[in-house]
């Protein structure tokens, strides 16, 4: 038997390896694949959509505010519950040891331990209270739209700061593009320059002219790279990445400077009819006011039904000296029920009404000015907006003169010095200006796209590279 048992023992064991093997495959994959889907894998760059979505998804300001929405929910819930009747329950039970007199003999004692029970439902609904109810679930209503409203503004901000980082990058990757073409230029410069020296056409001089010019540009690349990773480093902080996540961004083809700018009349209109700041000014308008409904209600009368039944028994446990009734006899016995209404009027109140009045409508007054407030920083910011883009605009059509006048006289210096026309010195001063050219230029870009991104997102156009 054990010879014959030794192969289904072996089978029997391998069939649950492989099970196991399953289940455990299984697990990590489940285990896994919500980690994998919160970001993108690590040989798939980043668009600025996604750093967008990302950021909406788990930013943690967003986050808190998106709790105090469900908070703001869960009151509404409770406002809205007014309307239906309490209803409360109670069921006590009481042990009482005490020496008691004897009936029908005063002057005797008994030691007793007595037991007293009491059960009672109650309710109570308010019938009429000036709307009061009605007018507390619509400011809750309010709120909850006002704390909606506050998770959009908090997304449009972290949109903008994410444009600029994101900018900010492309802008440092293009200087490094063109650093690294320049550093080949130098370094071909210094070849033809040492080939000129040892044919005698330029001094010594020129020649380190030259290399130190070579130098000095790969300082400059080297400069650039860090900026280029502190950029990146930036944006992966701004969307609160873990420090262990593989993040980078994506380049795009082609980034369009130049753009029709809508006027600044229509995107005045646009941001104060979409943007959630001018939503949340004018909800604490209306809160305002029906706080003012609420404060004046105090001077009403209030309305209540009420209703209630229950009973109760007692019983003698040691030493009962009087006949026993049964349980169920003594709470049918006791049972009883009730119905009422209470009507509460206010006649003084130490002037706590009329101030709660008084203070409603300077709420109300002052919730008007913040919202002039609102509309008056909004488009004072839309119109900074337009004439920053106006202004970049004009900056990038300039520095792309500039560098079109550059570039043809550093090639002509090129040119000249293969052919001994100038020396290094006149390369060099034509080299600078190329440079400055380059970098004005560079700039001029991102800045133009940048304020223009800006500018057509307060029209309530999305940003898009």
């Amino acid at each position: 038997m054990v010879k014959g048992s030794l192969p289904v023992m072996r089978y029997t064991m391998y069939n649950r390896f492989i099970i196991v093997s399953f289940q455990v495959i299984f697990l990590l994959v489940l285990n896994i694949r919500p980690v994998i889907a919160q970001f993108p894998s690590a040989s798939k760059k980043w668009a600025i959509a996604d750093c967008f979505q990302y950021a909406a998804a788990h930013n943690i300001q967003i986050n808190t505010l998106r709790l105090n929405e469900l908070s703001a929910r869960q009151d509404l819930l409770v406002a809205e519950a007014a309307k239906i009747p309490a209803l409360s329950a109670s069921a006590g039970n009481t042990f009482n040891n005490a020496n008691n007199i004897v009936a029908g003999n005063n002057s005797r004692l008994i030691n007793q331990l007595s037991a007293i029970g009491n059960y009672s439902v109650n309710s109570s609904v308010i019938l009429w209270n000036n709307n009061s109810v009605g007018n507390k679930i619509r400011e809750q209503h309010l709120l909850t739209e006002s704390a909606g409203l506050a998770v959009q503004e908090t997304q449009n901000n972290i949109i903008i700061l994410i444009t600029q980082a994101y900018l900010n990058i492309l802008l440092s990757r293009e200087n490094e593009k063109y650093i690294i073409d320049l550093v080949s230029a130098s370094a071909e410069s210094v070849n033809q320059g040492q080939m000129l020296f040892d044919a005698g056409s330029i001094s010594k001089i020129n020649l380190m002219q030259l290399q130190a010019q070579l130098a000095g540009d790969k300082y400059l690349l080297v400069q650039t790279q860090n900026q280029v990773r502190q950029n990146v480093l930036s944006l992966e902080q701004l969307l609160q990445l873990p420090a262990d996540t593989l993040f980078d961004i994506v380049t795009p083809l082609h980034v369009e400077a130049k753009e029709i700018l809508p006027t600044l009349a229509e995107a005045e209109q646009a941001a104060l009819k979409s943007f959630p700041e001018i939503k949340i000014g004018r909800l604490n308008t209306e809160i305002a006011s029906l706080n003012i409904l609420l404060a004046k209600a105090a001077y009403k009368p209030t309305v209540k039904a009420t209703a209630a039944m229950g009973s109760g028994y007692s019983d003698v446990i040691i030493n009962n000296v009087s006949p026993k009734t049964a349980y169920l006899i003594q709470t049918g016995n006791n049972f009883y029920q009730s119905l009422g209404i209470t009507v509460a009027i206010p006649i003084f109140s130490q002037r706590v009404n009329r101030a709660g009045v008084e203070k409603s409508f300077i709420a109300y007054k002052q919730a008007g000015l913040n919202l002039q407030n609102i509309q008056l920083v909004l488009l004072q910011v839309v119109e900074r907006a337009y004439l920053n883009a106006l202004n970049a605009q004009q900056a990038f059509d300039a520095a792309n003169q500039q560098l079109v006048t550059a570039t043809e006289s550093y090639n002509i210096a090129n040119e000249q010095l293969k052919l001994g026309a100038i020396n290094s010195y006149n390369l060099l001063l034509q080299r600078n200006q190329y440079v400055q050219a380059v970098q004005a230029y560079t700039e001029a870009k991102y800045t133009t796209v940048l304020q223009q991104k800006i500018y057509q997102f307060y029209m309530g156009s999305p940003i898009i590279l």
